[in-house]
């Protein structure tokens, strides 16, 4: 049972107790609507209080149970609250911690409500791709007004206890306590205080019955609608939120009920939802490592040094002073040291001049802040993160100084993005210690962070990585040891479609433009020149040793024969005017692109935006198949988890392996035997991968495997 009864005299306390955060999963609701009627059914009972143990009164739906048919059994969540409001004794919930979706709207079902300072109060649904559906957008606008529940409900994001009891008139909170530890007696005397009130037969108040009206109507809503579908545009779930709350201001209660549980059940089907509800899993199935037990020891992470002061180690080191860590900086050369350090002072004032970040939260990160040209300084520190230039010798260097001084038991990290992370493991005596930290830049905004397993990382170095990426407010993914890991390995393939693509007729606009419309941040050809196109050639003059057979369109090599390296130069793949970002379409890239189709002897064809998005996103797909049957990703929801992250996939769209699932793996197979046939194109990696004809052979889609 996950719902526990207790008499306290006259009043009967329910508490939830499904840790961690009380989802309301099947043997809770079961669990309340018993203790309820055995609360009901005892004539020395004058009142109930309904609350949560632990850390949460609830954060609504339980994640076990999510998208399963437990979830929908009866008694439902809206029977339950049904029966909450229809009980003939007063029901006061005493809210604290965390009040979220399902569990906001249980506490909207009970008579009376008294919360604890500093609880959050959120209707998060509209982030999965959802309404609230047990009632949320009826009863919270006659609760605090349609305005401010428009507003809850469509940004998904918790508000504090007390700055809703101050919303004038407000009907959600009938008391604020003095504190989380008065809460529950302060909840006794309240449910003590109405039971007497109602003794002489009061009728008990519903939200239900207050009105609900704005005062501008239908042109506020509007409004509303235009300015929700401006930011959402992907995404059906905000604008219905306005439509449901709308219908609370013109429908009769039950009448609104229906339309809200309508819309919601139509959205649960959408593939929007679909998408961001596998997001929603995908994020917290990331974090476990399948023989890494979640109680594995963590070793002690106080003192960070960071080997680098560029770009990359500046944005390193700016995570761990966000999280007040200090860090120490090593470099060679003393003005390297000086250029990072104002490149971290910057981007701190910066956030300062935008009101991001205060003048004394910025001074109190800096001062956490030390630099050195002196390996003996950092001997002490707990983890070291190696962020230098992108060679084998240059890592050799560093990572045997670092063994000679860094005290036993430190964890030593490489930044490394495609580089061996074993054979640099064995540039020290302790392989066992090292592990990769692949940031993404810049690495002080990127979420994502591969964290890369070696062959002979220790379990509690993974756990502590793990769990200190979390800490700076990263999404970890383990990969495994493959040259470009999970997401350079795969965006390799991508790039060259982008290639083949150019030789066959493609500008780069037409590529970047099709793309983006998919849904992409950014095109392969603008991302090319945002990174800097000398960084990808540098990657393939190395494939061409050690990968010969693999194929490339010489464009990009070419590109930078010209000088043109991107944004930093003013000129790659496009054009840029001095000081701006926007990308402008070069006539001399189309020229040597035409010049370089001519000499292949090909003759340019139209290429619809169809096969574009096709070739490139199904480039990520058979390319992460091959991934997964090699052990590389765990699951293929770790490798949507690092797309969605890292290389801005489109989030409605749930990543590359959702998206295949979506698509239907047959239909993705055919496209690529299609491919094959392309005499232009590289026939070999068109094969559908093993594991894709294994899954259609079984009738399975990568979604399986993820269980």
């Amino acid at each position: 049972m996950t719902a526990h009864y207790q008499d306290h005299g006259d009043v009967a306390v329910i508490t939830l107790d499904n840790p961690p955060m009380n989802g309301l999963g099947l043997s809770t609701r079961q669990g309340i609507v018993r203790a309820l009627e055995q609360a009901n059914e005892n004539s020395a009972i004058k009142a109930i209080v309904l609350t949560g143990a632990g850390k949460a009164f609830s954060s609504g739906a339980d994640i076990k149970e999510f998208g399963s048919p437990k979830a929908y059994q009866d008694p439902n969540l809206i029977s339950v609250i049904n029966a909450l409001e229809a009980s003939p004794k007063p029901v006061v919930a005493a809210l604290h911690t965390v009040v979220m979706g399902g569990g906001l709207e249980l506490s909207l079902g009970c008579h009376y409500r008294i919360a604890a300072p500093g609880a959050s109060v959120a209707l998060p649904e509209v982030k999965l791709g959802l309404i609230p559906g047990a009632g949320g957008t009826q009863r919270l606008p006659r609760a605090i007004g349609v305005e401010p529940a428009l507003n809850l409900i469509v940004s998904g994001e918790p508000v504090k206890s007390e700055l809703l009891a101050q919303i004038p008139g407000q009907k959600l909170f009938d008391k604020l306590a003095a504190s989380a530890d008065s809460l529950m007696d302060e909840a006794l005397a309240l449910a003590r205080e109405v039971a007497a009130k109602h003794a002489a037969g009061e009728p008990l108040p519903r939200l239900r019955d207050l009105p609900c009206k704005h005062p501008q109507g239908d042109g506020y809503f509007q409004f509303a609608r235009n300015m929700v579908r401006g930011m959402a545009k992907h995404f059906p779930a905000p604008v219905k939120c306005v439509d449901a709350v709308e219908a609370a201001t013109k429908k009769k209660f039950d009448e609104g009920m229906a339309y809200e549980r309508e819309t919601f059940v139509n959205l649960m089907m959408t593939p929007e939802c679909m998408a961001l509800r596998h997001l929603f899993v995908a994020e917290r199935a990331a974090s476990k490592i399948p023989d890494v037990p979640a109680d594995t020891p963590q070793r002690t992470v106080a003192k960070v040094a960071v080997i680098g002061a560029g770009t990359m180690g500046g944005g390193i080191s700016m995570n761990f002073l966000n999280a007040g860590i200090p860090v120490t900086i090593l470099e060679m050369k003393q003005e390297a040291l000086d250029r990072g350090l104002a490149t971290i002072r910057k981007n701190y004032e910066a956030q300062v001049a935008k009101g991001k970040l205060k003048q004394d939260i910025y001074e109190q990160r800096m001062a956490l802040l030390s630099t050195t040209l002196n390996y003996q300084d950092i001997a002490d520190a707990d983890l070291v993160i190696e962020a230098v230039f992108e060679e084998i010798g240059v890592k050799e260097q560093v990572f045997r100084q670092l063994d000679a001084v860094i005290k036993p038991g430190a964890i030593l990290a490489t930044n490394t993005s495609t580089l061996d992370v074993n054979k640099i493991a064995a540039f020290t005596q302790r392989p066992q210690d090292v592990v990769g930290m692949h940031f993404f830049s810049p690495a002080n905004v990127m979420k994502l962070l591969e964290v890369v397993r070696g062959e002979k990382t220790a379990k509690d170095v993974l756990a502590t990585v793990m769990a200190i990426g979390k800490k700076i407010k990263k999404t970890c993914v383990v990969a495994g040891v493959c040259d470009g890991f999970i997401g350079n390995r795969m965006i390799e393939q991508y790039s060259r479609q982008a290639g083949f693509l150019l030789e066959e007729g493609c500008t780069p606009q037409q590529v970047d433009q099709a793309i983006e419309k998919f849904g992409f941040a950014m095109g392969p050809f603008r991302m090319g020149d945002l990174a800097g196109n000398d960084i990808g050639w540098a990657i393939r003059k190395r494939r061409y040793v050690e990968k010969p057979h693999l194929r490339y369109s010489k464009t990009a090599d070419l590109l930078c024969e010209m000088g043109r390296f991107g944004q930093k130069t003013g000129a790659g793949w496009y054009d840029y005017a001095p000081g701006k970002r926007d990308a402008i379409p070069s006539p001399v890239v189309v020229e040597m692109i035409e010049r370089h189709r001519q000499a292949l002897g090909i003759t340019p064809r139209q290429i619809a935006d169809e096969e574009i998005v096709q070739r490139l996103v199904y480039a990520l797909v058979n390319e992460a198949a091959h991934i997964l049957e090699e052990g590389i990703a765990s699951r293929p929801s770790d490798i949507d988890m690092v797309y969605l992250t890292g290389y801005g996939f489109p989030v409605h769209r749930g990543g590359p392996m959702h998206y295949a699932d979506f698509v239907g793996l047959f239909n993705v197979a055919e496209a690529m035997k299609r491919f094959a046939r392309n005499p232009h194109d590289d026939a070999q990696f068109w094969q559908p991968a093993p594991l894709i004809r294994r899954l259609l052979a079984e009738g399975k889609t990568f979604a399986d495997l993820n269980r």
